[in-house]
């Protein structure tokens, strides 16, 4: 079975053979259909975020369940899958709020079922999915329907519920209200259809790529600023009747954005923190500026997706439609070529590319 190994921080990964063990209590084993490749897996070749190399990354996946473990419910040999990140004990205080993002135990004393020839290998944002097979928690899956192509579907595992649910689930947007979402790459542009699909009376992007504004606007976006111009807060704020916007979304993790995000926000406001900088980030704000115009910076990790409510919600708004997905594949590699097309995605070239086994 082959995997794409990372070795060492800063450098291209390697396809190499590797075990996988089967799946223990708990626990499906997925062959690989298809896996996006999502800027949190080149954070993490940069060093990013830290962790234990040799290391699979790759968790923007789906596939067919090939074996389970003692314990799934739910999940049968030869279904379809999703395979996300997100894992959930099911029984902590977040769990029992129906919030498995914020998941008190997600990680605890987990074990890796990757290894290769020299040894243990890390499994990466506890997924690994640049892989011909995974073994992951049963918390990590949902069903999908067969006839979706799953180089299409992978995207709902990570980069449209990120976005998406930035939107409906974190600051749970209402008709009328009025959002700037900074970034339009493949997360900012779910970000962007969800506010324009939940009824915001003005989207505004900002990036630095005309490019990329021009595709914002096919997605909804009702205008493009360009990120770099001096002009940019006061046309936003001439957009919103000089009030500024009701959320900020930063989808990017630049830290510079996420301190002057705030000045775009309208009395009563949010930013919502949906980009993820290096781990040693460090940023700041006046509290008393943002304390005396009762705003709001809100985290949100994954969307606070909940997989078995918002995944078929979001499958049945892409077969009425609604929801652009086939639009977000820029290019399909196999295997053997990931580093290719992890260049690509790096260079901007992509909104994603996606590889298929």
């Amino acid at each position: 079975m082959q995997a794409a190994i990372l070795h060492a921080f800063g450098t291209p990964l390697s396809i190499e053979e590797i075990i996988l063990r089967p799946p223990g209590r708990g626990e499906v084993a997925v062959r690989i259909d298809a896996c996006a490749i999502c800027h949190s897996d080149i954070a993490y070749m940069d060093g990013a975020y830290g962790g234990t190399l040799p290391m699979v990354l790759g968790h923007e996946a789906a596939g067919h369940v090939t074996a389970t473990g003692p314990g799934v419910t739910g999940i049968a040999t030869g279904d379809a899958v999703l395979v996300t990140l997100i894992r959930a004990c099911g029984t902590c205080p977040a769990c029992a709020a129906n919030a498995p993002t914020s998941c008190d135990n997600a990680y605890a004393a987990t074990v890796s079922p990757i290894s290769g020839t020299a040894g243990p290998v890390s499994q990466g944002m506890a997924t690994g999915a640049f892989a011909e097979a995974v073994v992951v928690d049963q918390s990590q899956c949902v069903a999908l329907p067969e006839d979706i192509d799953p180089s299409v579907a992978c995207l709902l595992s990570c980069g449209v519920i990120t976005g998406f649910g930035a939107v409906t689930n974190t600051a749970k947007l209402q008709p009328g209200e009025s959002c700037a979402v900074i970034g339009a790459g493949g997360v900012g542009l779910n970000t962007i259809q969800a506010a324009a699909l939940s009824g915001a009376s003005t989207v505004i992007a900002l990036d630095l790529s005309d490019e990329k504004l021009a595709r914002a606007r096919t997605f909804g976006a009702t205008m493009g600023l360009r990120a770099d111009d001096p002009a940019a807060d006061s046309l936003l704020r001439e957009a919103t009747g000089g009030r500024g916007v009701d959320y900020v979304f930063v989808t990017v993790g630049v830290p510079r954005v996420f301190e002057t995000a705030t000045t775009l926000l309208a009395p009563g406001g949010a930013m919502v923190m949906v980009g993820l900088p290096s781990v040693d980030t460090r940023v700041s704000y006046s509290p008393t500026a943002i304390a005396a115009m009762n705003q709001r910076l809100l985290g949100s990790r994954m969307g606070q997706t909940v997989l078995k409510r918002d995944i078929p919600a979001l499958i049945e708004l892409y077969r009425d439609g609604r929801l652009q997905l086939d639009s977000l594949v820029t290019a399909r590699y196999p295997l053997s070529q990931i580093n290719a097309a992890i260049d690509a995605a790096r260079q901007g070239k992509a909104v994603r590319n996606v590889i298929v086994f």
